[in-house]
């Protein structure tokens, strides 16, 4: 299969040249989201959400509030953005067009809300947040545990749909399976070259059985699925023992049966994201 690639560390010329003083770089371009379609890019930088062409040119600022925002998601159609911002105290999520403009708020719950994905469909938004346990939940009382939970996009009640952490969310556009990155506990994030029964896994959900599966079991992490249901393929970033975070793909009928897309040797790869026409984008340094 053919693939593109954006190295997102590019993202940083166009960024620089929009809002950095002159001679500076743009460092830490995170939460990096390609659109469906493939022709932008969605990221956060120092606390605004911010759009770029896939192709290159000068980023946009799509927020300027004082409040810090983060994890940009965009609809299935490409025509908005959700993000997370606590001009309001707290992480709520909120939905703008994506050219930018008046931002909605969607939740109001004390805890901290961050978007994962959208239905396929467009009419719902999933979000993780640590609201509440079931009583029959064993899993350690913290925020890091979150639950996932579904919104509609019109407004409305938030549903809880799983008990069990279900981070950096992939649907199938039938809406038959999802993807995710498990939460076992209290291990940073940012932590390069760990290896332990803590690190996270891509598992696979079925929402009509409410069956959950783990697809690299493993000592290292393996994180940010992303699902090419037309092919089966799953893309993800994962990093191997003695080695650093790369893009690697496997079916998902042999999860077990990796390629190596990326090789980079330094830095870790992070945020991967992919559109509907196969584009993969993510952060490098």
């Amino acid at each position: 299969m053919k693939h593109t690639i954006i190295l997102s560390a590019a993202l940083a010329a166009a960024l620089g040249a929009a809002a950095a003083p002159a001679g500076d770089a743009a460092l830490w371009l995170r939460d990096v989201r390609i659109s469906p379609d493939g022709s932008r890019i969605a990221f956060e930088y120092k606390g605004d959400i911010w759009s770029v062409p896939a192709a290159g040119g000068d980023a946009r600022r799509l927020t300027s509030l004082p409040s810090y925002e983060a994890e940009p998601v965009w609809s299935p159609d490409g025509q908005w953005i959700a993000f997370s911002s606590d001009r309001h105290g707290n992480p709520d999520i909120f939905i703008m067009p994506a050219a930018g403009g008046q931002a909605r708020r969607l939740t109001s719950n004390s805890a901290a809300e961050i978007p994962e994905s959208f239905s396929p469909d467009g009419k719902l938004l999933y979000f993780s947040a640590a609201v509440q346990s079931p009583a029959k939940s064993s899993m350690f009382p913290s925020g890091r545990m979150t639950q996932l939970y579904s919104i509609a996009v019109a407004g409305g009640a938030p549903t809880q749909v799983s008990p069990t952490p279900m981070r950096s969310v992939s649907i199938a556009p039938d809406g038959a399976l999802m993807l995710y990155q498990d939460v076992k506990g209290m291990e940073n994030e940012w932590r390069k070259h760990h290896t332990s029964s803590a690190t996270r896994d891509i598992w696979s959900y079925d929402p009509a059985t409410g069956r959950h599966a783990n697809l690299t079991q493993r000592p290292g992490e393996d994180r940010d699925p992303r699902i090419d249901a037309a092919t089966g393929t799953v893309y993800m970033i994962s990093e191997p023992a003695g080695g650093t975070m790369n893009v690697y793909s496997f079916p998902l009928s042999d999860p077990k049966r990796l390629t190596k897309l990326t090789d980079f040797k330094t830095h870790p790869v992070r945020f991967l994201s992919r559109a509907d026409n196969g584009t993969l984008a993510f952060t490098y340094d």
